[in-house]
């Protein structure tokens, strides 16, 4: 059975809008000739075709359980070579980390900026060494070429003095310590 469709444009119904005539189905008339069936009649299916597997060869128990115990030898197969990862890309990451918290420091800024520019370099050639097919750790020189980057742009802030917070003559460690000891102070 067909059902019928209808478009998906809603208009009002009212005397100005035009209406289309439905035009008669032209499917060719497959259900028009068949004849009706009565309802005392029953209609018996075909008989059912009997299942029939090839036989199969007979086998002693012995000869089953000595096939069962038996290890297969499996063919063995060559694989593609492991991915490893970059050298330059996991040390372009540790860097960048070591670089960022040298830069956060304070006393140490200096250092942190050049370690973050050494940092820098090492994960941009980290992303380039992982184009190979077989060479993993795309991430990690992702990261450490975003890390190095704002560690390189904080710490060159902060050496122009841009940075109220942060400078070569700040103890921040030991602000931090002081303004986390004023704060839980009150509450413990």
């Amino acid at each position: 059975m067909r059902l019928p469709t209808f478009p998906r444009q809603t208009t009002v119904d009212d005397a100005d809008t035009e209406r289309t005539p439905v035009t008669p189905r032209r499917d060719e008339p497959t259900t028009a000739n068949l004849t009706p069936v009565r309802a005392d009649t029953t209609v018996t299916p075909p008989p059912a075709r009997p299942q029939t597997f090839p036989p199969q060869p007979s086998i002693s128990e012995t000869q089953r359980a000595k096939a069962v115990s038996e290890p297969v030898a499996v063919p063995a197969t060559t694989s593609a070579p492991r991915a490893r990862a970059s050298f330059v890309a996991t040390l372009g990451l540790v860097l960048s980390v070591a670089g960022a918290l040298l830069v956060l420091s304070g006393p140490l800024l200096g250092y942190g900026v050049g370690v973050s520019a050494v940092a820098l370099v090492l994960s941009l050639a980290g992303v380039f060494a992982t184009r190979k097919r077989h060479v993993a750790g795309k991430t990690g020189a992702l990261i450490g070429v975003v890390l190095s980057l704002a560690a390189v742009v904080i710490g060159v802030l902060a050496l122009a003095g841009q940075l109220w917070w942060l400078g070569t003559g700040t103890p921040t460690v030991t602000e931090f310590r002081t303004w986390l000891d004023t704060q839980f102070e009150t509450r413990i």
